[in-house]
């Protein structure tokens, strides 16, 4: 008897998660500064982070280290088709992974430096970025990083688009208030670790 799909399915979803997940342990253990978290954000994470996100004004959405993709999935599904999601990370074992393992017209890998985000969104294409979300440990990153990843992305979103940032330390505040007119902050216990969350809004006018 022939066994069904259902099941053959179900065993290359766990396959890729597999995967997935190793990748990001051999990445967290490469460079541990660089990965925040030895395990992948968790769904209530993601959901919570999103939940502000104007899918409708959404055209080109970045995303600062994807990692193994938990968020890249997520906002891809969710985008319109058209939109575009940039998603950039130092990591090239990670862009490397992604660029095999997401075949979306609409996703674009990116090697690079967060700082240099508004190069990267020209090359693209586009003038400004609608949203951005960030899981990049800034309180770890090298000094002046952090500074510089802030201002870039505060020039680069535009007028009433948001900068999504989740952090497992408070510090990432020192990186973005000076940028951002208004912020928003809450709290997830359901991550491994639990994380701070901030929604910081450009409101220029």
């Amino acid at each position: 008897m022939t066994e069904p799909l259902t099941k053959y399915e179900d065993r290359a979803a766990s396959s890729g998660a597999n995967k997935a997940r190793w990748q990001f342990l051999r990445g967290f253990l490469k460079n541990p500064k660089m990965v925040a978290s030895v395990v992948p954000s968790s769904q209530r994470l993601i959901d919570r982070m999103l939940a502000p996100v104007d899918w409708d004004r959404c055209d080109l959405f970045v995303e600062y280290g994807p990692g193994v993709g938990t968020f890249t999935r997520e906002i891809l599904r969710r985008m319109k088709p058209d939109a575009m999601l940039v998603a950039i990370d130092p990591n090239r074992d990670f862009i490397s992974f992604l660029s095999r393992d997401i075949r979306d017209p609409r996703f674009k890998p990116v090697e690079g430096s967060a700082a240099d985000v508004e190069n990267i969104v020209r090359d693209h294409g586009y003038d400004h970025a609608d949203y951005v979300v960030s899981g990049l440990p800034f309180s770890t990153l090298p000094d002046g990083v952090g500074d510089e990843i802030g201002a870039a992305t505060g020039r680069v979103i535009r007028d009433g688009g948001s900068f999504l940032v989740y952090q497992f330390s408070p510090k990432v505040l020192d990186y973005i208030a000076p940028h951002f007119e208004e912020i928003e902050r809450g709290f997830e216990w359901a991550n491994v670790p639990p994380a701070t969350l901030f929604w910081a809004t450009r409101r220029r006018g």
